[in-house]
């Protein structure tokens, strides 16, 4: 009669148990008005683009001068252009073409990244946005508050100023004896001289200068910037690179766009260079907004 009883106990205890856990009532590890927190948002973009196939051959024809002149076969292996190598294709991918013209030589490179995140409390946005953010800061953009004669690489030190006192005074005297020779209408004024400042002030001071300097860019993907770099290839050729870097969502994309004169003694356009390059970027964000 005992063992009875303390049966009838246990599964009455059971079945209290088996009620509460039913009716949802809270147990000892719940925590009442906390929120469960849930994965963060994958990214928009999950595939990328065939970078090769990317650009219009249009665009490419003006992109790459001396294109057009090539005999066919030529000229579609110029503009196929060459995939670089990347270890995951769905993660990263790219294309480079280059063209040689009696004028020099001028080469793309166009790189996508399709940011992933691995943690789920961060989304592909932000990831992606880390990712830009590094970029941006290793371009080391200069300051565009500051004059283009102002910028810190540009400005001498202390120390450089008072050790030059004399020629100072120099440079001050030699100023004003060409201010005086202006006045006077020495040879200086002739128009050909005139046409040959007006072309300089267009690319090294003022405003124009300052608008060709790397910086951030405005309404292209969701952030961007530009970088610009004259670069000492060999002995004395030159080249400039113009790179535009922008972020669409959890997608980055870079443009390279390089150009090498065929002479030592010409430099190449910057103002041309970015115009084009930017101009490209424009269209890689179109396309993938549609």
């Amino acid at each position: 009669m005992a063992y009875a009883t303390g049966a009838v106990l246990i599964a009455a205890l059971a079945a209290g148990c088996t009620d509460d856990a039913g009716t949802g009532g809270s147990t000892p590890d719940s925590k009442p008005g906390i929120p469960t927190v849930s994965a963060a948002p994958p990214g928009k973009y999950r595939t990328l683009p065939d970078a090769c196939r990317a650009i219009p051959l249009a665009t490419l024809k003006d992109l790459l001068p001396g294109t057009a002149e090539l005999r066919e076969a030529q000229q579609e292996k110029v503009l196929e252009g060459a995939a670089t190598v990347t270890y995951d294709t769905d993660r990263r991918i790219g294309c480079r073409w280059k063209s040689d013209a009696p004028e020099g030589t001028r080469s793309i490179h166009l790189d996508f990244e399709r940011v992933v995140s691995y943690d789920t409390s961060v989304s592909d946005d932000d990831r992606a946005r880390e990712v830009y953010a590094k970029k941006e800061t290793a371009a080391d953009l200069p300051d565009t508050s500051l004059p283009p004669d102002e910028t810190p690489e540009a400005s001498p030190s202390g120390s450089e100023e008072a050790d030059s006192g004399t020629d100072s005074g120099t440079a001050s005297e030699s100023a004003s004896e060409s201010e005086s020779d202006a006045d006077a209408g020495t040879d200086s004024g002739t128009d050909d001289d005139a046409e040959s400042a007006d072309s300089t002030d267009d690319t090294t001071s003022g405003s124009p200068a300052e608008s060709l300097r790397p910086r951030l860019l405005d309404k292209l993907g969701d952030s961007a910037f530009l970088d610009d770099a004259l670069v000492q290839a060999g002995s004395t050729a030159r080249h400039r690179t113009v790179s535009v870097v922008f972020r669409t969502s959890n997608v980055i994309v870079t443009v390279e766009y390089t150009a090498q004169p065929a002479f030592s003694t010409e430099v190449p356009d910057s103002k041309e260079l970015q115009e084009k390059a930017q101009a490209l970027a424009r269209q890689l964000v179109d396309s993938f907004n549609d």
